[in-house]
């Protein structure tokens, strides 16, 4: 099934790129499901890794997720998709909210999604310092730093795991 979400996932991504390089996108939900697979064991949760940005970002319906990776996929994928219509500061304070009471496999799928996002900000961050924030449709440092550090106030049960530990290590290097 792993196998088969990632052929999945690459297809949808497919000619597309992190914002501001040449990367192709596929790789961040790859490196989120690697951080996911060193956590738990857990098949479908390593899928919904794998496949937590196709509905948001490839077109992908939920319909066809539920098709071809059954309810539990579907739900964890759809609980970690940000709805488009809405502002950025909307879709990140909607994050923060749901976080609040969402299940500790829910917890795991964002902690590993933002920690594969920040793990990209810090590499550039480095070497672009502020111009980083540039290239993302919030370029308020601050707005990024207020939504980062809430994920980590809000992942309260992740503290076994190294990620997490790594996840605050790096808001403080990039946001002080």
């Amino acid at each position: 099934m792993v196998e088969k979400a990632a052929a999945f996932a690459a297809r949808s991504h497919e000619g597309t790129y992190r914002k501001g390089t040449k990367i192709p996108y596929i790789v961040h939900p790859l490196e989120t499901a690697v951080i996911v697979s060193v956590m738990v064991s857990d098949e479908e949760l390593i899928c919904a890794a794998l496949l937590h940005d196709v509905v948001e970002d490839a077109g992908v319906t939920e319909a066809e997720l539920l098709k071809e990776f059954g309810s539990r996929v579907t739900r964890l994928v759809m609980e970690e998709t940000e709805d488009k219509s809405k502002s950025w500061k909307e879709r990140k304070t909607a994050t923060l909210l749901h976080l609040e009471n969402a299940s500790k496999d829910c917890k795991i799928l964002v902690l590993a999604d933002k920690l594969s996002n920040l793990r990209s900000t810090a590499r550039d961050y480095y070497l672009m310092g502020d111009k980083v924030w540039q290239r993302f449709n919030e370029k308020n440092k601050s707005e990024h730093a207020w939504y980062y550090k809430g994920i980590a106030e809000r992942l309260t049960g992740m503290e076994e795991y190294p990620a997490y530990e790594e996840y605050k290590a790096l808001c403080k290097l990039v946001f002080g």
